[in-house]
């Protein structure tokens, strides 16, 4: 035996399921487990460790993705949407996809090459979807273009990286966490009115007065908010005088509420939003395609808004004039798709 290969172990982990994150062998790698992966989806929910791509039939339909064109994913995640319009090529033409995340990028990355799309019709960029002029400065013109706004699962899931208040973690909420400053950081340079302020515009949260007032208590005292579970429970304490019967539906929205609205504002998520709508008929081909995935009503007003105002000026031929939503089976089978709203529009 000592001149064999000993056989590697994963870690053992107390009881009869890993209850910390670095443990959960079957997170890191679920696309191994094939079985479970059913199982938990059939249920209802999103194994954790990946991403389920929302409404992947409608954004197909409309692109009319045909062999030999350029294509953009701008918001490359998971890589399951970027997969299926690269099975659209058929082996010719080229797609481009952009991420900011440095984690997920890597995996993601490997995960496409190990289907078969290799850098001969793949090419990833670690950069914001603001950026897209620089990209289509260096690589060309785009035939169809698709961005999804949503954060992907994997990102929420990792306690690390603080997007969850599910778990316990360091409050981060960075898509990037090597540039920029964290969402404990940030609540110790604004002012109670700004936190407030942030809460109303970026997630309409009607109790940001109350939940504002708790988080600088703890910050007069000298025992900032710097957890997830530091800020859930500051939201618990902010609504103690919501009726009892209604208080855990009342915490859990206001937790996905606030903690949305300090994401959107530690990665200037509008600013950058808008950046792109401006840049995006630049980079369009004439008669070139673009479909936007987005999850919450302030994103979905800016980009029906500057749709309409550019088909006006004639810079687009057509836009979506409603909005487009998941079927009612995909939300039963994606639950994290029932926000999901996509516009689409055509370059003139």
């Amino acid at each position: 035996m000592s001149n064999m290969e000993k056989h590697v172990r994963r870690v053992r982990y107390s009881g009869t399921h890993p209850k910390r994150f670095e443990e959960k062998y079957k997170e890191h790698n679920p696309e191994k487990y094939k079985d479970t992966i059913e199982k938990v989806i059939s249920k209802g929910s999103t194994p954790a460790g990946m991403h389920l791509s929302i409404m992947v039939n409608e954004i197909l339909d409309f692109l009319q993705i045909e062999p030999g064109q350029q294509g953009l994913d701008a918001t490359l995640g998971y890589g399951g949407h970027t997969g299926k319009m690269l099975e659209q090529l058929k082996g010719q033409g080229h797609i481009y996809a952009l991420d900011v995340d440095p984690i997920e990028i890597v995996k993601t990355k490997k995960r496409l090459e190990e289907k078969g799309f290799g850098e001969d019709i793949l090419t990833i960029c670690q950069t914001n979807f603001a950026n897209i002029d620089e990209i289509a400065e260096k690589y060309g013109m785009f035939d169809f273009v698709l961005a999804d706004l949503g954060v992907s699962s994997m990102q929420i899931d990792n306690p690390k990286r603080g997007f969850t208040y599910k778990y316990d973690g360091p409050l981060d909420l960075r898509l990037n966490p090597e540039a920029g400053i964290s969402a404990a950081e940030r609540l110790m340079e604004i002012t109670q009115e700004e936190f407030v302020g942030m809460m109303v515009e970026n997630s309409d949260e009607p109790f940001a007065e109350e939940i504002a007032r708790e988080v600088f208590g703890l910050k007069k005292k000298g025992t900032p908010v710097k957890t997830t579970f530091d800020l859930k429970n500051a939201i618990e304490k902010a609504l103690v005088k919501v009726p009892e019967k209604e208080k855990k539906l009342a915490v859990k929205k206001s937790c996905q509420r606030v903690f949305q609205a300090l994401r959107i504002d530690v990665n200037s998520e509008f600013e950058v939003l808008y950046a792109f709508l401006d840049k995006l008929p630049h980079i369009l081909n004439p008669g070139g395609r673009v479909a936007i995935l987005t999850f919450h009503s302030g994103e979905d007003r800016l980009v029906k808004r500057i749709f309409k105002e550019m088909k006006s000026e004639g810079i687009y031929a057509d836009v979506s004039k409603d909005v487009i939503r998941p079927t009612p089976e995909e939300c039963a089978r994606n639950p994290r798709a029932a926000s999901t709203k996509m516009r689409w529009a055509v370059k003139s």
